[in-house]
């Protein structure tokens, strides 16, 4: 199945990166694979940036932990090592939580492919280690958790570290946490969130790798979740059209403005603070520019799994 893929994808002129010959990217998705992030590639000469081997070539910075956040535990079978997300001291407010991400207040030219983009996808492996949500350090109630569970996003043109142009995450969803794909199509504008049902515990329970997939669409309005190859049953939580779709002109897209940056297990890229700290580990994340068809997340899910 791999081959023949992977054939389809040479005979009609795909931009095919190494790793698809290795088995870990759907050759269908590469041409789209804005970053890619396996962390198993430190940048040579400082071991706590993660070389992207997407087409951008946005490196990632491994903040407070640098290259011990590098552990031995594959998602996958051809996978060696992922990276550990984690709250290091709950009862203090700072910012030494282990989380990875850029942030430029200039917007970060290398992820250009998501200014005025029409679609997105974000995907990779997460597992379960500790606590979650965390302990929430910046308040004076030690019985305080955090309202979130920081996973992973592409930051809005004008993001303080925290607002996201595309995300998966998470978050409270009427007073209960659910895992949700949420983005914002204008920079300062309303976001909208499409939550799972099933309670998160199930989709993600502890010490067990799962692959997470959302799926956004600016135009449309559409987006979606998958869990192990599979969609999930959600809904849309913000009612109307908060990304102002109605109207001319078309089609309608992201704000033309370069991301600020990515976050991963946590928010404040630009280590100023913590926030919904996640006790997690992740391994072969994928930042796309478009929305990947229900059958390509399938097969990626299974192209991983061997």
């Amino acid at each position: 199945m791999r081959v023949i893929l992977l054939v389809a994808a040479l005979l009609v002129g795909m931009a095919v990166p190494a790793q698809a010959t290795f088995g870990t990217v759907l050759p269908t998705l590469s041409r789209n694979l804005v970053s890619y992030y396996d962390f198993e590639h430190p940048v040579r000469g400082d071991l706590s940036l993660e070389r992207d081997s997407g087409r951008s070539g946005t490196s990632l910075q491994l903040i407070n932990g640098g290259s011990d956040m590098r552990v031995r535990d594959g998602a996958f079978r051809s996978s060696r090592t992922s990276l550990q997300l984690k709250q290091i001291n709950p009862a203090a407010a700072g910012n030494d939580d282990w989380k990875a991400g850029l942030y430029s207040e200039t917007g970060v030219p290398t992820l250009k492919a998501f200014n005025g983009a029409r679609q997105a996808s974000i995907m990779g492996w997460v597992k379960m280690t500790g606590q979650n949500p965390a302990p929430n350090s910046n308040s004076a109630d030690p019985a305080d958790l955090y309202g979130a569970i920081g996973l992973a996003g592409v930051l809005s043109g004008d993001s303080n570290g925290h607002a996201v142009r595309a995300l998966l995450e998470l978050i409270q969803v009427d007073g209960s946490l659910k895992l949700v794909a949420l983005a914002r199509r204008f920079d300062g504008g309303e976001s909208q969130t499409f939550a799972a049902s099933e309670d998160w515990h199930k989709l993600l329970p502890q010490n067990e790798w799962v692959f997470l997939a959302a799926t956004f669409d600016f135009d449309t309005g559409a987006m979606a979740l998958y869990r192990n190859g599979k969609p999930l049953t959600g809904r849309y939580v913000v009612a109307g059209d908060p990304w102002l779709l109605e109207g001319e002109p078309e089609p309608d897209l992201a704000s033309a403005t370069d991301p600020r940056g990515l976050k991963i297990g946590g928010s404040y890229p630009q280590n100023t603070r913590e926030g919904n700290a996640c006790n997690c580990r992740m391994d072969s994340l994928m930042f796309l520019d478009r929305a990947a068809r229900p059958w390509e997340v399938a097969l990626q899910h299974r192209w991983m799994k061997g």
